[in-house]
């Protein structure tokens, strides 16, 4: 019997408590609308790991390569028309912060000393 109201009164209480979650969830007038970037790899070359993502705010992108010990690499980032917009170089290993473009679509190239590794795509919206 005991344990019939111990059980009754503690759904009693998650039931209030749920209801006022949702009354604060439904009461919030922030905007739920954030950007997005999606990265695609079009090619890769294999003795060379480039990375290109974003954080999870998707407010920056980060750029990070590795391969031979004395590789510099330069991202070279393009609008659709083939506008240079951004570039950015790093040494081997390095990893660098660069600032999230426009909404748009864009075209990548990263160089290893000059000769392309890596080209992709990279969506804003």
């Amino acid at each position: 019997m005991k344990c019939r109201i111990l059980k009754r009164q503690l759904w009693m209480i998650m039931a209030s408590c749920m209801g006022s979650i949702v009354a604060m969830a439904g009461n919030s007038h922030q905007p739920t609308e954030r950007d997005s970037i999606i990265i695609q790899k079009l090619n890769n070359n294999h003795r060379h790991s480039v990375n290109i993502y974003t954080n999870t705010s998707q407010k920056v992108l980060f750029f990070s390569a590795q391969g031979d010990d004395q590789s510099t690499y330069k991202l070279l980032l393009f609008k659709q028309k083939g506008v240079l917009v951004k570039q950015s170089k790093i040494k081997n290993r390095e990893t660098t912060v660069v600032s999230k473009p426009e909404k748009g679509r864009y075209y990548y190239e990263v160089f290893s000393d000059d000769i392309l590794i890596e080209s992709g795509t990279i969506v804003v919206h």
